[in-house]
């Protein structure tokens, strides 16, 4: 015989409507209770007809997770994977499904998130990126439509909801690392200037060196993709020079291992020629010969505090815009070396 609210109820020694409420996860019950509650649903087996409920709330009990475009790209790169972990781990606490988008072309990419706001697919949306310019940004600002930004808005950032870390800061602090121990020749290899990100490490790398007073040549300063293939091309441009760096700030770690990797391979090593500062703090950063210093941008809390902002925005319409930042830390390794 099929378990029933009432049989939970008189388990958990609550009135059904209580039960009910726990299942709708209504802020009003303490925790204490939903414990209580949840503990008996399980012991009893119950399980609750979600769809009948999504459809009383008009809820989907899903929140859309949108990749950069080119997704089997971008998951070549252990960030996404990690801010999903991040994203999934909070959302499986609250009882919400994931959709991840696929698409592999912007015009994909925003056909896909269409679809998912016209036919009521999910709740609310998460970007995993701030491009300059983004159509998806600027159609679910028109549509009024709940969604957070991993990343600083380019636009409108009063009106936006974000989860962010201080990268100007951090890149500054990575470029005056180098500075301190000797390095005037220092270069910066970023992903496309098209991506706040990119810009915000770029701007602080810049002011360090300005600072600094030390020359700052625009070849110093190279755009490729956030992989590793990217990083061996930038070594490339970078190493031709007739006055080639000493020093490199790189906007991400698996770039970096394409720096590594390419460097080797023209006789070169780090940290003995090159020293090398990144960022995220990837697993990879921590076993790679040399180990990488990086900024560790705390990836996990990244995904975590933006699902929790488009689940409590998504739940409360009035939910007023938020800044999270979330604090980073520098992990000096051994990929940097003091020169005379």
């Amino acid at each position: 015989m099929a378990v029933t609210i009432k049989d939970v109820a008189k388990a958990a020694g609550v009135a059904p409507s209580t039960v009910s409420r726990v299942i709708a996860d209504n802020p009003r019950i303490s925790l204490e209770t939903k414990k209580r509650v949840r503990k008996s649903m399980k012991e009893l087996g119950y399980h609750p007809n979600v769809n009948a409920r999504n459809l009383a709330i008009r809820s989907t009990q899903a929140i859309g997770v949108v990749m950069p475009s080119s997704a089997d790209k971008a998951l070549q790169n252990p960030f996404f994977p990690e801010i999903l972990r991040g994203i999934g781990s909070f959302a499986h606490e609250t009882e919400y499904s994931l959709y991840v988008s696929t698409g592999g072309t912007e015009e994909e990419l925003f056909e896909e998130v269409k679809r998912m706001v016209q036919g009521n697919r999910v709740d609310g949306i998460i970007l995993l990126y701030s491009r300059v310019g983004d159509a998806v940004m600027n159609f679910l600002l028109d549509t009024k439509f709940p969604f957070v930004v991993v990343g600083k808005p380019y636009d409108q950032e009063n009106e936006i909801t974000y989860v962010d870390n201080d990268n100007f800061k951090a890149s500054k602090e990575l470029t005056n690392h180098l500075i301190e121990l000797g390095h005037q020749h220092i270069a910066f290899i970023g992903g496309s200037t098209d991506l706040v990100v990119t810009v915000d490490r770029l701007q602080g790398y810049e002011s360090a060196i300005k600072e600094s007073g030390f020359p700052s040549p625009e070849e110093y300063k190279v755009q490729a993709e956030f992989l590793k293939s990217g990083g061996r091309k930038a070594v490339e441009r970078l190493f031709s020079l007739e006055a080639p760096p000493t020093g490199l700030v790189i906007a991400d770690d698996l770039m970096s291992l394409g720096v590594i990797n390419m460097l080797e391979e023209m006789g070169l090593s780090v940290p003995e020629d090159v020293s090398i500062t990144s960022f995220n703090n990837v697993y990879l950063s921590e076993i790679t010969r040399p180990p990488l210093t990086t900024v560790d941008i705390q990836i996990y809390t990244l995904g975590v505090q933006a699902a929790r902002c488009l689940i409590e925005k998504a739940r409360n319409k009035e939910e007023p815009a938020k800044r999270i930042i979330v604090p980073y830390t520098i992990q000096y390794r051994q990929s940097t070396k003091r020169i005379d």
